[in-house]
């Protein structure tokens, strides 16, 4: 008997306790609150007050015509609300102006924006769908998520916003909520929605919990029809509710009404959940103690609209329990019966005046009582911010699922081994995930109309990402699979490894029999760009995976399941705010572009800029020569000049440093025996790489092969067409004696020395070097880097003799060469020691795209290391970049240039730390790292077409002012 009594004690203390919930409406000035209300109650008459309960659709991209109805609505009818729909921020917050001007009360402005303004208004921003951030664990972003939302409408004077939707989805045959919803599960769905309150309503705006009591578990659409949802009250209870229970605890403004048919909350079928007295009076009201604003759901919607005339349907959503009539049909009708019904007492004064006090108290909350109109200028640009980008991108990253991994095939490691294909199937576009794919990695497009040809194309490749891509136009687009597509996944699966990504609804993969043969599965979400690029980002290891299926698939992948996958270091592609640099500041770069155009200092370049492992910025300028045919594209490579010293050759000395191939203390009689007995014999590697040895700055060997007077080339040297003996090719149409190689080292080993010790630039050490590295490893110098470093780095557009790789139009030319080649320098390197070496120099004769010089030197900041594999030691890094003679005024390391010692020099803008290390081109190139800030730039040019005397961007610095702006950028 005591047990029931304590059972009935505590069942009626917690029913009081959910009855005496907070008025979430109740502000901290109630008092001020309550004055402000009943100022304005006891001057309104019956007709302002039933005014107050309409909430009006309102456009701003219709005509006059409709403009001039709603000032009717609120000037003669006391319309006391707005929902605005399509149209543009700037024309919607004139209006807004307008509107508020002509209401005798300030109107409380409604909007439908689950994922940000772009669900109605144009120019504005877009944020992922629910379901998409029902996959993110940290909830903190919900929450930024939610605040960033409740500044945009504050900006635009919107005081409440119809979201989070709340409904739990369990049914993945919704045809209405699905990815509206945060997910399948009550507690990850009720966690995200309070984050999300707490952040909007921090702001200000109200909040909108709906579809109450819970749309998640239907098969129709209410827009439509009345859907069924046949459950008892207490499955009801323990899921549905769930959400509403929890967030009414921390302060839900409001709940919209859905217009649903529950029997087990209202016998009577034909009552939609909407007008239900039982539902919005009983249940919210009483039984769960729920105290804010109640809105209905449209009543245009065929759920509501069906039911009786739209006059009829406005009483009994009033008479049930609501306060706010969202979109009403016919106000003048609806003003006349609700009026008949206060006279014959079907509905009081009291129950009128209780809604219309609510509805002024949630104005004072929104900020009402001291209304300022909407300051237009500026808008658009204040509501598509800098962070919200941020934020979308964190938002992004943190939602990507993993679901499978067989073999840990994500993320992608042993680039060398890889021969990677993407295929894409779904009917949306794909470009952006492919060309960030191909900012890690060759990939290539493979396609064909039929399956067998499809099969016979990817035979020659052994990693397969197949990207299935829908529409991302909004949330109800169809994510399903076709049975085409499906067939077509299973049999590419049988034959490859594969990755499938899938850039929709994650139950696109319910329609997948098996998962057998499908190595790794990927969630994306979304298709949009943004989700193309961070999703490319992580199959190649630049983030991890770190997201949680919000929703089941079948028995295959349960709700929560998700794999983290491994950050191999690689680059990420972000926005310079990321990063702790300023876009603003960056962009100043485009001025000193339009300058270098302008003055004909070159005719186009690259701009790259990293921090931090992040790129912020990587732009192409100009074209690839001044006829201005081919604009220069970010994948196009230059000629690196001797950028090649510390991308080819010094790599490889630092390895065979390592390997004690090579000592820096090693005379060159040692590494290279047949320079014994030369006046050179006893130089180290050490000062041949601190350009410390004495030697010539260059020899001008192709001078030799020429008739003295005439400048010709002699017929001995050369041939036009390629022979056994003459195999080696200098240019077009041009080859040189085979013999001539041993002819260059001869030169170079019987030139006299400078006379005075001391700092002395030179290429001829790496002539030196290209000799010793190919007899010590027994490999031509452009095969073993590529093998060492390239492949594995991902540096694909990275090479030596770029014509035997890449389309002629992907190469940007050099030099009109009216001295030697007798041609445009077009895909052969411009440097004529290395081009009678056959293109192969190394100290010239590289060529590359910026992105990839940047994979390198961001190697080298990351102490040897990138795409999970370690290519030096770190202690080899401090050892090459350190001065060993700087006692001596030599400002190099060992193979990298490093900050003047003397100001009068510029090799670098003087605002780099001593610790920061890099290296000119002489055909107009440049890149610098900075281990200090984590910067890497890289500036990549032609200068030297059509003629290598154009000195305009040596003689002004504007490869050291660009790199003054980068370093001015930075703000954290």
């Amino acid at each position: 008997m005591k047990k029931i009594i304590l059972l009935l004690l505590l069942t009626f203390i917690g029913s009081n306790i959910v009855a005496q919930r907070l008025d979430p409406l109740r502000t901290i000035d109630f008092e001020a609150q309550n004055v402000w209300v009943d100022s304005i109650m006891n001057t309104m008459s019956i007709d302002e007050k039933i005014g107050q309960l309409y909430m009006v659709q309102a456009y701003s991209n219709l005509d006059q015509k409709h403009e001039d109805f709603i000032t009717e609505m609120i000037s003669k009818y006391h319309v006391g609300n707005l929902v605005f729909m399509q149209g543009t921020p700037k024309k919607q917050a004139e209006l807004t102006n307008r509107y508020q001007d002509t209401a005798k009360a300030p109107l409380l402005i409604g909007f439908d924006g689950e994922w940000g303004l772009d669900m109605r208004l144009k120019n504005t921003y877009r944020f992922p769908w629910n379901m998409s951030l029902g996959a993110i664990k940290n909830d903190a972003l919900i929450k930024q998520f939610g605040k960033h939302l409740g500044q945009h409408a504050k900006r635009i004077g919107i005081h409440i916003n119809f979201a989070p939707v709340i409904d739990i989805n369990t049914n993945p045959a919704n045809p209405i909520i699905g990815n509206r919803s945060f997910g399948e599960s009550k507690e990850n769905v009720t966690q995200k929605a309070i984050a999300f309150i707490k952040g909007m309503q921090g702001e200000g705006v109200l909040a909108n919990g709906k579809h109450f009591p819970g749309h998640g578990d239907t098969a129709t659409d209410s827009h439509h029809t009345l859907p069924l949802l046949n459950f008892d009250e207490a499955r009801l209870d323990s899921i549905e509710l769930y959400p509403y229970k929890k967030t009414f605890d921390v302060g839900l403004a409001s709940v919209m009404t859905a217009h649903l048919n529950i029997p087990s909350l209202e016998a009577n079928i034909n009552v939609p959940t909407s007008l239900s007295k039982n539902v919005v009076t009983h249940l919210l009201q009483e039984k769960l103690g729920f105290q804010g604003l109640i809105i209905t759901d449209g009543l245009n919607m065929k759920g509501a609209a069906n039911y009786a005339t739209p006059a009829q349907v406005d009483l009994a959503a009033l008479q049930a329990g609501n306060d706010l009539l969202l979109i009403p049909q016919d106000v003048p009708a609806s003003i006349a019966i609700i009026k008949k019904a206060l006279e014959t007492r079907t509905l009081t004064k009291e129950r009128l005046d209780f809604s219309v006090r609510k509805i002024l108290k949630a104005k004072y909350w929104a900020g009402l009582h001291s209304y300022k109109p909407i300051i237009v200028e500026n808008i658009e640009a204040d509501l598509n911010r800098i962070e919200d980008e941020l934020l979308h991108r964190e938002l992004i990253k943190n939602s990507l699922t993993l679901l499978k991994n067989k073999n840990n095939n994500v993320p992608i490691t042993n680039l060398e081994k890889q021969k990677i294909a993407y295929v894409k199937l779904g009917s949306a576009e794909s470009k952006s995930f492919v060309d960030m794919l191909k900012k890690y990695a060759k990939v290539t497009v493979v396609s064909d109309t039929n399956l067998d040809g499809l099969i016979k194309k990817l035979k020659p490749y052994n990693y397969v990402i197949i990207g299935f891509h829908k529409s991302n136009l909004h949330p109800w687009k169809s994510y399903k699979m076709s049975n085409k597509e499906l067939v077509w996944l299973q049999e590419i699966a049988k034959e490859k490894t594969v990755v499938l990504d899938v850039f929709t609804s994650p139950y696109s993969l319910l329609k997948i029999k098996s998962f057998t043969n499908i190595e790794s599965v990927i969630v994306s979400y979304q298709n949009s760009k943004l989700s193309q690029e961070i999703s490319a980002q992580l199959l190649f290891g630049a983030l991890a995976a770190k997201g949680k299926l919000p929703v089941s698939i079948g028995a295959e992948f349960k709700e929560g399941s998700g794999i983290t996958s491994t950050n191999l270091s690689r680059f990420q592609y972000t926005l310079p705010e990321a990063a702790g640099l300023s876009s603003k500041k960056l962009a100043l770069i485009d001025q000193m572009a339009d300058t270098i155009i302008q003055e004909k200092m070159a005719p186009g370049f690259q701009v790259f800029v990293a921090r931090n492992g992040k790129v912020v910025f990587e732009k192409s300028y100009g074209y690839h020569t001044y006829d201005k045919k081919i604009k220069v594209k970010n994948p196009d490579i230059y000629d690196l000049a001797s950028l090649t010293k510390i991308l080819a050759s010094l790599p490889l000395i630092m390895k065979a440093e390592e390997e004690v191939e090579i000592r820096l203390t090693a005379n060159l009689r040692d590494v290279l025996p047949s320079f014994s007995n030369s006046n050179k014999d006893t130089v180290t590697v050490k000062e041949i790489l601190s350009h410390f040895g004495r030697l010539k700055s260059w020899i001008p060997f192709y001078k030799d092969t020429q008739d003295s007077i005439t400048g010709k080339k002699l017929g001995q040297f050369y041939r036009k067409k390629e022979s056994n003996d003459f195999k080696t090719k200098v240019a077009e149409n041009l080859f040189i004696s085979e013999s001539y190689k041993d002819s260059i080292l001869k030169y170079i080993k019987d030139a006299d020395q400078n006379e005075n010790s001391g700092y002395g630039y030179s290429d001829l050490g790496y002539y030196i070097f290209k000799e010793v590295l190919e007899k010590t490893y027994n490999k031509p110098l452009d095969k073993l880097v590529d093998d060492t470093f390239y492949k594995s780095l991902g540096a694909n557009r990275t090479s030596y003799l770029p014509l035997h790789k890449f389309n002629k139009s992907e190469i940007v030319p050099t030099e009109k060469d009216d001295y030697f080649r007798d041609q445009l320098l077009h895909g052969n390197v411009h440097d004529m020691g290395a081009a009678m070496l056959g293109g192969i120099g190394g100290h010239a004769g590289l060529f590359a795209n910026s992105n990839d010089v940047g994979k390198i030197m961001q190697m080298y900041l990351q102490r040897g290391f990138y795409g999970g594999k370690r290519y030096l030691k770190s202690e080899t890094i401090s050892k090459f970049n350190h001065r060993y003679f700087s006692d001596q005024k030599v400002r190099r390391g060992l193979g990298f240039d490093k900050p003047q010692l003397d100001s009068e020099v510029k090799a670098t803008c003087g605002c780099v730390s001593d610790e920061s290390f890099g290296h000119s081109g002489f055909t107009g190139t440049y890149t610098w790292a900075d281990p200090k800030s984590g910067l890497v730039y890289v500036f990549l040019s032609n200068r030297v077409y059509p003629k290598m005397d154009n000195r305009g961007l040596i003689d002004t610095n504007m490869r050291t002012r660009i790199q003054q702006i980068i370093q001015d950028a930075i703000i954290d």
